[in-house]
């Protein structure tokens, strides 16, 4: 039984998690640690449940074990897991050093665990602002009523009021339904870019032909469930019409994947910022006006006309 120590803080943040587990898995490996060792080592260090449900298999069938303890997590988080268990399994049957390679992607969890807080970043100035605005109908209320105007009996006993309610729910619901749809499109959909090129470096880097190589990283798709492989196919006839050996051809291509999804997710997060900006502007400032704006003129028309 693996003793895992009690951490006041919360859950580590998605991609965070398996990003330090495989690079103190990398380090450990690197230094002559057993693969059995290390996951116990890391299950302990880091607290990560998975690691713990890992180390308790010992040596067998670890790349199994790692996607079943990934099961029902969040689906990036699950495809970063299925990224690690597939470059365990395929350096495995090919017989290649897995701490190298631990390191670049350990190296790209992390880019993208960034791209996820420049997001959430983006995302704090607007949905601060926009819970301001959304109490500020209550405030208009109160304000009208301290002037001593019944603006709470105009929304609920109405038809303006009543029409002003629905309104103003719509607008809001319909704000917060864009808030959620730009910040999605804006997160990073893939876990593991340029898996596919640094698991064909550790198969050929077992010293096997290619084609042998070619077969051990399609069987790692089709089991872990990876996407579509990228860019592998170019890279090797490149390596076969210049005759040189494919492994550092094949790294540098999942480098420049990387820098390529790196980019993109912050090119994302820099835009969401000013796209969340227009749900602010379109629906909740109208909302306001509609339910605290207008119903306070209505009471107010109301009681001048009255008094004559």
């Amino acid at each position: 039984m693996i003793a895992v120590r009690r951490r006041r803080r919360q859950r580590p943040e998605t991609l965070a998690e398996v990003a330090t587990v495989t690079q103190r898995l990398a380090v450990l490996l690197a230094a002559g640690v057993t693969p059995a060792s290390a996951w116990q080592h890391v299950a302990v260090s880091t607290g990560s449940a998975i690691a713990v449900t890992v180390a308790s298999e010992g040596d067998a069938a670890i790349a199994d074990a790692v996607v079943h303890a990934a099961v029902g997590l969040d689906p990036i988080e699950t495809g970063a897991w299925r990224g690690l268990a597939a470059a365990w399994s395929v350096a495995t049957q090919a017989g290649a050093p897995l701490a190298p390679c631990l390191r670049e992607y350990s190296r790209s969890l992390r880019d993208l665990a960034q791209s996820q807080r420049d997001a959430r970043v983006a995302l704090a100035a607007p949905v601060a602002t926009a819970r301001m605005v959304m109490v500020l109908p209550a405030v208009g209320v109160l304000f009208g009523m301290a002037l001593g105007f019944n603006t709470l009996a105009t929304l609920f006993t109405t038809p303006i009021g009543w029409g002003c309610l629905a309104i103003g729910v719509a607008l809001i619901g319909a704000a917060q339904r864009w808030n959620r749809s730009l910040v999605v499109k804006a997160t990073p959909k893939e876990a593991a870019p340029g898996i596919g090129c640094d698991l064909m470096a550790i198969a050929v880097s077992g010293g096997g032909s290619l084609d042998r190589a070619r077969v051990v990283l399609d069987d790692a798709v089709r089991r872990f469930g990876l996407p579509t492989i990228d860019g592998v196919d170019e890279v090797l006839a490149l390596s076969r019409s210049a005759g040189v050996p494919a492994a550092e051809l094949l790294r540098s291509e999942a480098d420049e994947q990387r820098r390529v999804a790196r980019a993109d997710a912050q090119e994302q997060a820099a835009a969401l910022a000013v796209r969340l900006m227009l749900p602010l502007g379109l629906c909740i400032l109208p909302a306001f006006m509609v339910l605290g704006v207008f119903p306070l003129l209505v009471t107010v028309i109301s009681s001048t006309v009255g008094s004559f």
